[in-house]
């Protein structure tokens, strides 16, 4: 019992390391693509290969936790979740590199790109992540509900900015690459997003044993 606590910690701690290693990724591919930063893009592309180690780590002690230690209830549940987050962790670092990799397309067509807000909708996103792996630190159900609330907010802004870039493009040809570019980013921001909702999804599932996933609304 007391190896299994240690290997339960372990694997807490690793997915704590991990979930650290992608909210500065996100928040520097943010800080490229709002402020034309080249080199918090670097800072991104840098984290990438830290965050693929990390997550066949996690995987691995998590496979072994369960091959052999048999948890059973509530530390089942704590491996199945790490799995699920680690999971979604890893592609918001991807999503992450996308988003850092438009900002530098961005930044090397100079001042002619048009004027996109997208830090309105970056900052929704990003307090959703904050808030989703906070919920999953603390063991948070109220917060992992109201990450679920927020999701509509980014799908409209989204939505929103998709209307601005396509004005944009339509009075300009020479706006139509850059607009690519934007319309990347906002379907980014919104996949990490999304992520974060599965993230609080999962804790729901950990604290109090239910599956919102297909009924978030009515939480």
């Amino acid at each position: 019992m007391e190896h299994l606590r240690e290997e339960l910690d372990e694997l807490n701690r690793q997915l704590l390391e991990m979930s650290s290693l992608v909210v500065d990724s996100i928040t520097q591919s943010v800080n490229a693509a709002v402020n034309r930063d080249g080199d918090a893009a670097s800072t991104v592309f840098q984290n990438e290969n830290q965050i693929n180690r990390l997550e066949i780590q996690i995987d691995n002690l998590a496979f072994q936790l369960l091959a052999l230690q048999q948890p059973v209830a509530v530390d089942l549940r704590f491996v199945t979740m790490s799995m699920k987050i680690n999971n979604n962790l890893e592609r918001m670092g991807d999503i992450a590199v996308n988003i850092a990799q438009r900002a530098l397309s961005l930044l090397s067509m100079g001042p002619m790109t048009p004027e996109v807000d997208i830090a309105y909708m970056a900052q929704i996103a990003q307090d959703m992540i904050t808030d989703s792996i906070n919920a999953f630190i603390h063991r948070d159900p109220e917060l992992a509900e109201a990450v679920l609330k927020s999701d509509d907010a980014v799908d409209n802004l989204r939505d929103r900015m998709y209307n601005d870039v396509l004005k944009f493009m339509e009075a300009d040809p020479q706006m139509i690459h850059p607009g690519i570019d934007y319309i990347f980013i906002a379907r980014g921001l919104e996949r990490l997003a999304d992520h974060s909702t599965n993230i609080a999804e999962d804790v729901l599932f950990f604290v109090r044993g239910i599956d919102v996933r297909h009924h978030a609304a009515q939480i």
